[in-house]
């Protein structure tokens, strides 16, 4: 009798009467973000193509499509390996790639690398054009990326700083006990370029990231810089993100004068504070 239910319920399979199917990753429940009078869809809000709207919907991806939207060229489907996402994660190694042996994390905040001795082409540490400053393009996530830059007295402000009103990724800012958990972070230091809300030069950083760990180099790099209009420094700030992830988990910081050894480090600073854990992916966080 079991012989004769197994066959039956083999043939009704066979047949199509039952039928199973695995579910699509994609599906009309998934949503993206959309503006109101634009031709393309986002599967990331904090896309780049989204920086200047006004408003952003979430609607279902469904919904995108009947209106005739398309994927935006900046974006990628994050359930499908796609060859934009695959150029997207091989623009994010290259930026990663600027330290050519990967960064040792210990329990302290600062983490020397590679015996406090910047890595820099000797190409780059030239004043034969003077100073300058390079911010890298924020990347599809809309994140910060690298900074470089020969520093110099000329490059250095003489008016107050005024203030700052862009909002880095993560920025998920909280009053904690002392004050608030994040500030805006420069890469490069105002006091060193007068770079102030340049989007890509922001990022969120925790209270001791900026100060008073950020700020011990850079007040550093500024004592030497006001001492003569000789003096000149290279200097490279690389956020470093994990994946994905909306707040960076830490900086490279790395320092060199030019014809001297008076000033030279390079260090890593992570993105940390006492008694608060933090989400990375989202910049959310909880005290305890």
């Amino acid at each position: 009798m079991k012989k004769i239910i197994y066959c039956f319920l083999l043939t009704v399979m066979m047949v199509g009467g039952v039928s199973y199917s695995q579910p699509t990753t994609t599906s009309a429940a998934t949503y993206v973000y959309t503006t109101r009078t634009g031709k393309h869809y986002f599967y990331h809000r904090h896309n780049r193509g989204l920086n200047r709207a006004k408003k952003v919907y979430r609607v279902k991806l469904s919904t995108a499509r009947k209106r005739g939207l398309t994927l935006a060229k900046t974006d990628y489907n994050p359930h499908k390996k796609t060859t934009t996402r695959k150029k997207a994660n091989r623009a994010r190694k290259k930026a990663a790639s600027t330290s050519s042996k990967p960064i040792r994390v210990n329990g302290k905040q600062i983490v020397i690398i590679n015996h406090n001795r910047p890595k820099f082409s000797k190409s780059t540490l030239s004043r034969r054009h003077g100073a300058w400053q390079k911010y890298g393009n924020l990347d599809f996530l809309n994140r910060a990326t690298t900074a470089n830059a020969l520093l110099n007295k000329k490059l250095m402000p003489t008016g107050e700083r005024e203030p700052l009103y862009f909002d880095p990724t993560g920025w998920h800012n909280k009053r904690i006990k002392g004050g608030w958990l994040y500030n805006r972070c420069h890469l490069i230091g105002y006091q060193l370029t007068g770079q102030n809300n340049n989007p890509k030069n922001l990022i969120t950083g925790t209270r001791s990231l900026n100060t008073p760990s950020m700020l011990r180099y850079e007040n550093q790099v500024a004592y030497y810089l006001r001492g003569s209009y000789k003096h000149y420094i290279r200097y490279q700030v690389r956020p470093v993100f994990k994946g994905n992830d909306l707040l960076a988990s830490g900086v490279q910081m790395q320092g060199k004068s030019i014809g001297s050894n008076k000033v030279h480090f390079n260090i890593y600073i992570k993105n940390i504070q006492a008694g608060v854990k933090i989400n990375y992916k989202t910049g959310t966080s909880r005290v305890g």
